[in-house]
């Protein structure tokens, strides 16, 4: 209970950014496929926490609380904040946070792109498949980037989805791009390390579905 008061303290008067509720109604009409054959940007700077403050816990909650209170634009430590309450059962608090931090940054800031990506797998980590699905939408859509994360990342929510072609047509993409990685499941635990056994598991569905009628490329 600490950690929703505390961060509804931190938003008292704020009101919900759209960005953040209406995300999975956006993403549920529009086709996803991937627009170019190949994903070799790697970009680490958006494929990581966003850790403002070191910590954990309630004590970590109440230093971001006082630097968001110190700083209403304390951007990083809104969205750090943002990720314990969705991790920590208080969607709703995270749903605001998250709202919050991302009102405040344009597609040139770089927080930008973690943000998103972060607030994308925690909803995805709720079963809120379609939301997730809009916030990584926006980062492929927000600028011409052909980020190695995404093959894998749109064929595991998509299939989620019973998306399934388009769930293949990404896995399609991935193996076009690092055969050597993804033609099997094998490597999965090196290659992504952060998704539990289930995710790894479902991915593997769809390198059979490849597997089994691989899509031509254009």
């Amino acid at each position: 209970m600490q950690l929703r008061k505390l961060a509804f303290t931190a938003l008292a008067g704020v009101v919900l950014a759209a960005a953040g509720l209406s995300g999975g109604a956006a993403a549920q009409g529009a086709t996803v496929v991937p627009t170019s054959e190949f994903y070799f940007d790697e970009e680490p700077r958006t494929t990581r926490p966003v850790v403002a403050v070191e910590g954990s816990g309630d004590p970590l909650a109440q230093k971001l609380l006082k630097e968001i209170q110190r700083n209403p634009r304390a951007r990083a430590e809104t969205a750090q904040l943002a990720h314990m309450a969705m991790a920590g059962g208080r969607p709703q608090v995270g749903h605001e946070l998250y709202g919050r931090a991302i009102a405040q940054l344009d597609t040139n800031n770089a927080l930008y792109r973690p943000v998103l990506w972060n607030y994308g797998w925690d909803l995805y980590r709720l079963g809120d498949y379609d939301a997730a699905l809009a916030q990584w939408m926006t980062l492929l859509q927000s600028r011409r980037v052909d980020a190695d994360w995404m093959p894998p990342t749109f064929a595991l929510v998509l299939w989620q989805l019973d998306r399934k072609v388009e769930a293949v047509q990404w896995y399609a993409a991935a193996v076009r791009t690092r055969p050597d990685r993804w033609n099997g499941a094998d490597q999965y635990p090196v290659l992504l390390p952060d998704w539990s056994a289930d995710d790894r598991a479902i991915l593997a569905e769809v390198q059979q579905a490849w597997q089994a009628d691989p899509p031509d490329w254009g």
